[in-house]
């Protein structure tokens, strides 16, 4: 098992192990497979952060990142449900935490 390196902030909530990949399916009905690097809880809601994962881009390696917004719970208190992020200023101020909260975890460029 890998150990997992935890984030600098308050507000961030790092994977429980590094590796987890999640299956999402998209608007047009096509599975993703995602790496989940960690959750960011601003202004009572909280937002994932993902790496696609697919045979070029192994989980555990670099790249852009999505970001979802979880929008339901499951009865354990676990994220269920995702939408992407539209409004541009609320991804960037999330993306803002996200890189604070990990800075000692990722390179950013």
């Amino acid at each position: 098992m890998t150990t997992v390196r935890e984030g600098s902030a308050p507000n961030f909530c790092p994977p429980v192990e590094e590796g987890i990949t999640i299956q999402l399916q998209d608007e047009k009905g096509d599975e993703l497979t995602l790496e989940f690097l960690g959750l960011v809880l601003r202004d009572e809601r909280s937002y994932g952060f993902f790496f696609p994962v697919d045979e070029d881009n192994p989980a555990l390696s670099s790249g852009e990142v999505v970001l979802l917004e979880v929008t339901e719970l499951d009865e354990d208190g676990q994220p269920e449900a995702f939408e992407l992020v539209d409004d541009e200023a609320i991804a960037a101020e999330v993306y803002a935490d996200f890189q604070e909260a990990t800075r000692d975890l990722y390179r950013f460029e």
